[in-house]
């Protein structure tokens, strides 16, 4: 990263934060499993602060070609980690440590990292974190420069941004270049002269804030497609997907 002469100061609430990932098994958010993931925490400049984590899980199941292409782990590799009942918890707990902190935990696309943790909680008969506060760069750049047209995975944030990312789809690099976007967007979100919305005064309103802004999204991409599936219904609920 840039240093940071010249650019906006972000508020004192932003000062630590921790950035959270997953790599997974698939994409089916009740049913799919970690394979690996990654808690660190940064301050405001986008430095990484001491005490981070990095989990290798055997996650019970044996994981599909596709998904090992995307993140390297194979079979193999998980034969002798640490089975998913063991790290389960200890991803729930040290989560649960930086919201008794104050700590607002940033996830790049939120919904997908939480949901995927809460179905492994209850599989594993761990209780569900009971949240504190959580930014998510993809809620938030969708709803402040919602016309900007092209992808808006991570990779195409980085780039909107002007963000490095050495290792896509690793947890830790994934983690640490979704907090360094998730900085760079708050601070263009601050700076804008006339937002499309305001800018959050702590890390409770811009997390009410995403809440209602991914609700928002999810009705509607749903309208969208509705217009070819006309039985396909919004799943709506952040930063957990309300499934049941």
């Amino acid at each position: 990263m840039n240093d940071s002469t010249n650019k906006p100061q972000l508020p004192d609430w932003l000062g630590t934060i921790a950035v959270f990932d997953t790599e997974t098994t698939g994409l089916n958010l009740s049913q799919d499993r970690i394979v690996t993931a990654a808690l660190h925490r940064m301050n405001s400049n986008g430095e990484i602060l001491p005490g981070g984590y990095d989990w290798v899980l055997n996650p019970g199941i044996p994981i599909p070609e596709i998904a090992s292409k995307v993140h390297g782990f194979y079979d193999k590799h998980v034969q002798s980690a640490m089975p998913a009942s063991v790290g389960v918890p200890e991803i729930v707990n040290a989560i649960a440590a930086c919201f008794a902190e104050g700590i607002p935990v940033l996830a790049y696309n939120a919904a997908y990292d939480f949901t995927i943790l809460h179905y492994e909680a209850l599989r594993n008969n761990v209780a569900p974190l009971t949240f504190g506060t959580v930014i998510d760069p993809l809620v938030i750049d969708k709803t402040i420069d919602k016309y900007r047209k092209g992808k808006r995975n991570l990779v195409s944030a980085a780039e909107r941004y002007q963000v490095e990312l050495l290792a896509a789809h690793t947890a830790k690099d994934d983690a640490v270049a979704a907090g360094h976007v998730g900085l760079a967007m708050l601070r263009y979100f601050s700076a804008q002269e006339k937002p499309v919305v305001p800018f959050p005064d702590s890390a409770q309103s811009l997390h009410d804030q995403q809440a209602k802004w991914a609700d928002e999204i999810e009705a509607s991409y749903a309208k969208w497609r509705q217009t070819d599936v006309p039985d396909y219904k919004p799943v709506f609920g952040w930063p957990v997907k309300n499934l049941s």
